[in-house]
């Protein structure tokens, strides 16, 4: 059942002291007051603070401040519209916020233990919920707070995640499995176990194809969802991993352990990509931006901390919960974030930075071919720097014609970053130009001379990277008699 609550609690006065600047890493950031109470007390109300390299970045802000749970948070999920906020707690309820100001929250009551894991489905109709009474929840988000109770697992579930069609549901669990339901049909379909010790994340990949999982075992484990066999363990970590999740392309996933690292792996070539050591404590939860350009993370050192990942590097540290910040999660479109902690608040932040970046990425699904030649949508921009802008309003005088133009020099750049996805898988090995900095500049040379120079057509597939690259600083010097520096 769901029992409604009186609007949100004030923040409460508190203070969140500024980590220090550690050489390497990024200009020290700093948690300042927004808003002062009567008489010098400090509402906690925190915007994190950094001199960045690019002035173009604005800095994440604290929008909105919840409080209804009577213990640690967690979990946290966005709907697909916004307007509602899910959250699981150690006090053994789930509750509905709504994003709308002077809304009511709901809590709603079932579970017999702390309840581990939320999710809203990809449509927003229901949330499933895993709780350490072993059983699984799927709830209607509404007043009347129903809900349909899975039992498959016989100790603690720690995770739930529903594929992007929202058919099937990923479960896992302290008995040391994986399981999978179908939702409409509520029935268990079939469990993976191959994890020595308790399974504490479970995830579908975007096309819903994979499963990954992380353990205390130390391990990731990549399960193929049809023949139900593990294709490969990641074993890279020095601790038990608490979470993992796919990269919103599909080709690569990020791991959080209890070593104070985030690991991420390519899953086509099986290999480590990125490794960051930017807490200080355990890494509790993290979570992709939809644009597959930034990682957020959670951490027992009281932090939220935004990675960089085309440049790989820590971005900004967030301070607001006091205590453990236990759980961090992306809404469906990247403009907010929510965060959990052992402090019982639920918060939620305004992403702000690089606004002008993944709207268009969003809205453009772009279509590609894998390397075992099946189709995909939104390719990997982690894999050759790709960082669409947004483009300027058309001007009311424009003509169709006009408008025509530029919508098929936007299909063609789009066409050519499907195909060179392709190309970078077969030829970068071959390729000199693999730092971040040089395929941020082939990317630009791409652009020159499609947007520029409104070339139609340029054919990629049986090109080699070597005679790509000449192509465009050939054309891009003949048009425009530009320096260009080679590339190859």
């Amino acid at each position: 059942m769901a029992a409604p609550l009186s609007g949100q609690a004030p923040p409460t006065a508190g203070s969140a002291p500024a980590r220090p600047f550690r050489p390497g890493a990024v200009a020290p950031l700093r948690a300042e007051p927004l808003l002062r109470g009567a008489g010098g007390a400090e509402t906690e109300l925190w915007r994190a603070r950094g001199v960045m390299a690019a002035g173009c970045l604005e800095d994440p802000s604290l929008e909105r401040h919840f409080k209804g749970h009577r213990d640690a948070i967690t979990s946290v999920d966005f709907s697909l519209n916004k307007k509602q906020l899910a959250s699981g707690s150690m006090d053994s309820c789930l509750m509905i916020w709504s994003m709308r100001p002077q809304m009511r929250a709901y809590r709603f009551v079932g579970h017999k233990d702390a309840v581990m894991c939320v999710q809203f489905s990809p449509s927003g109709h229901l949330v499933a919920s895993g709780s350490r009474d072993k059983t699984v929840r799927l709830w209607v988000p509404s007043v009347k707070g129903e809900s349909t109770v899975f039992k498959a697992h016989t100790a603690t579930v720690r995770s739930v995640h529903f594929s992007s069609d929202g058919q099937s549901l990923v479960t896992a669990s302290d008995d040391k499995t994986v399981k999978v339901w179908t939702v409409h049909r509520q029935k268990f379909l079939f469990s993976l176990s191959q994890h020595i010790n308790w399974v504490r994340c479970a995830r579908f990949s975007p096309d819903g194809r994979l499963i990954v999982s992380a353990s205390d075992d130390k391990t990731v484990k990549l399960w193929d969802k049809t023949s139900r066999e593990c294709i490969h363990s990641f074993c890279e970590h020095g601790g038990f991993v608490n979470h993992v999740d796919f990269h919103p392309s599909g080709t690569c996933i990020a791991a959080a352990g209890t070593d104070n690292t985030v690991k991420v792996w390519d899953v086509r070539m099986n290999r480590l990509l990125q490794h960051y050591q930017v807490h200080s404590a355990v890494v509790n939860s993290l979570s992709f931006h939809p644009s597959g350009n930034y990682l957020v993370t959670a951490s027992n050192d009281s932090t939220l901390k935004i990675l960089d990942l085309l440049e790989g590097r820590l971005l900004y540290t967030l301070h607001g919960h006091q205590g453990p910040a236990t759980c961090v999660a992306f809404s469906r479109v990247g403009d907010f974030f929510a965060s959990g902690g052992s402090d019982e608040q639920v918060m939620v932040w305004k992403t702000n930075f690089d606004a002008a970046d993944y709207g268009d990425v969003l809205k453009t699904q772009k279509s590609g071919t894998s390397m075992d030649g099946t189709h995909h949508t939104l390719q990997s921009e982690m894999d050759f720097g790709v960082h669409l802008k947004k483009t300027k309003p058309q001007d009311s005088g424009r003509n169709h014609a006009q408008q025509e133009e530029e919508t098929s020099l936007a299909n063609t750049l789009e066409h050519i970053m499907g195909q060179l996805d392709v190309l970078t898988q077969l030829s970068f090995q071959g390729l000199s130009c693999k730092s971040g900095k040089e395929r941020k500049y082939f990317q630009f040379l791409l652009k020159e001379v499609i947007v520029r120079h409104q070339l139609k057509a340029v054919i990629f597939c049986q090109c080699t990277a070597f005679v790509l690259c000449c192509t465009l600083e050939a054309a891009l010097s003949a048009t425009h008699q530009l320096s260009v520096p080679s590339l190859c």
